[in-house]
């Protein structure tokens, strides 16, 4: 062999194990991003304390809140007309 094709067979052999890093750079990424995908999962799904579970104890919240309100505006209009009827 001469040395010019021993030269492009060195290159290429660099420019082959360049590609060969990269693949593995973007495998660990990869597994990386499948991780964070199940922890994500996880935090959304999780049917005690993932964000769907939070969401329903605050739509229960906001109803018990939302039920205390209409009892107090009415009992304050009944004690309003109570009073009207009572000067009247």
């Amino acid at each position: 062999m001469d040395s010019k094709a021993e030269t492009a067979l060195i290159e290429l052999n660099g420019k082959f194990e360049r590609v060969m890093d990269n693949i593995e750079i973007v495998k660990d990424k990869q597994e990386e991003m499948a991780e964070d995908i199940v922890k994500i999962k996880e935090a959304v799904y999780n049917p005690d304390e993932g964000i769907y579970a939070r969401i329903r104890e605050l739509e229960s919240f906001k109803r018990q809140v939302s039920k205390v309100l209409w009892i107090l505006m009415t009992a304050l209009i009944g004690l309003g007309i109570h009073q009207v009827l009572n000067v009247l």
